[in-house]
């Protein structure tokens, strides 16, 4: 556990949680680091099979602090450049790291979830909102563009036209809204339930099928169909070759509930 973000793991679910609720888990330096390293860590334990990313008190994320910017500005500038051999800085990994991870990341969102706080929401596969959540691309305000993968996010999740639109604008629409233009999965009272209630049903399944599903549409969803179709049947020949696939069958044939084993696929 970190001062900025706490890494709960109970059963095949791992929970983490932004701790800033006072500052409505704006993002400083100490935060972005502590997000990739919950990452990190929970991408070499095999035995979790579903995240839950969340933020403590009043909003999920309000984006960017800039205060704490201000106070530092030549290690935010930076942090701007890439280590060798990386396709992302340390802003973007922040979002991108839970697209990395080989299980399902769901984002509960509720209160504020703006700027940089929105792009890390994408991030995540799923994420579940409050109705009355407040969304917005806060960069316009300051004069600037998402800059934490933002760009590739939210033109994979809505049509080109709506993602400047919102981007040029930072307009605020609510969780109902994000949910009509495709950026939210789900809107309730109860997102935190809600979520849980998905978690458990994806924990249930073989925990590599899971894993090569989050493989299988981000790799081929730029590929012309024959390229996708050869990745199809690369990940189903592992799939077939592997223990849980059998314990699968098993079940199936016994009708009793799988005892799947921890994930082979990184």
């Amino acid at each position: 556990m970190s001062e900025r973000v706490s890494t709960v793991i109970r059963g095949p679910i791992a929970y983490v949680t932004m701790t800033r609720g006072d500052k409505f888990n704006g993002l400083d330096l100490d935060m972005f680091h502590a997000l990739v390293a919950a990452a990190k860590r929970i991408k070499r334990d095999r035995d979790v099979r579903v995240v839950i990313l969340q933020g403590e008190g009043p909003a999920f994320c309000a984006g960017l602090d800039f205060a704490s910017a201000g106070k530092q500005p030549l290690k935010f500038a930076l942090n701007f450049f890439r280590a060798p051999g990386r396709a992302t800085n340390l802003y973007q990994q922040v979002c991108w790291a839970w697209r990395e991870l080989p299980v399902p990341v769901i984002a509960v969102v509720h209160g504020r979830c703006y700027g940089g706080g929105l792009q890390l929401a994408l991030g995540a596969d799923f994420r579940f909102t409050t109705p009355d959540c407040e969304f917005s691309i806060m960069e316009a305000k300051w004069g600037l563009v998402p800059d934490m993968t933002g760009s590739v996010t939210l033109r994979e999740l809505v049509g080109m036209d709506v993602a400047m639109r919102l981007t040029m604008t930072g307009e605020t629409f609510s969780g109902e809204r994000a949910v009509e233009l495709g950026l939210a999965t789900e809107a309730s009272d109860t997102p935190l339930k809600a979520a849980e209630a998905f978690a458990e049903e994806l924990a249930a399944r073989s925990p590599d099928a899971i894993a090569a599903t989050k493989a299988l549409f981000q790799r081929t969803r730029h590929l012309s169909p024959r390229a996708a179709f050869r990745v199809e049947s690369r990940w189903q020949r592992r799939l077939l070759r592997g223990k849980n696939h059998k314990i699968a069958r098993a079940a199936g044939k016994t009708k009793e509930a799988p005892q799947y084993v921890p994930r082979s696929l990184r």
